[in-house]
């Protein structure tokens, strides 16, 4: 049996200062940029909903 993961880690690019930065797709809390503070994702009891653009989906 092959069990995988259904969370992700995601590069995702700020929409202000265009910074990079890695947020899990789950997050319980709400993530800001590490530059500017601007939320990138903010929970929603599941996935959480990412506010920047995701550049890229780490395996």
């Amino acid at each position: 049996m092959n069990k995988r993961a259904r969370s992700k880690f995601l590069k995702v690019k700020c929409n202000d200062c265009k910074s990079e930065q890695i947020v899990f797709d789950r997050a319980s809390s709400s993530v800001r940029c590490n530059v500017c503070g601007r939320t990138l994702a903010e929970p929603r009891g599941g996935k959480a909903e990412i506010k920047g653009e995701i550049i890229e989906v780490l395996k």
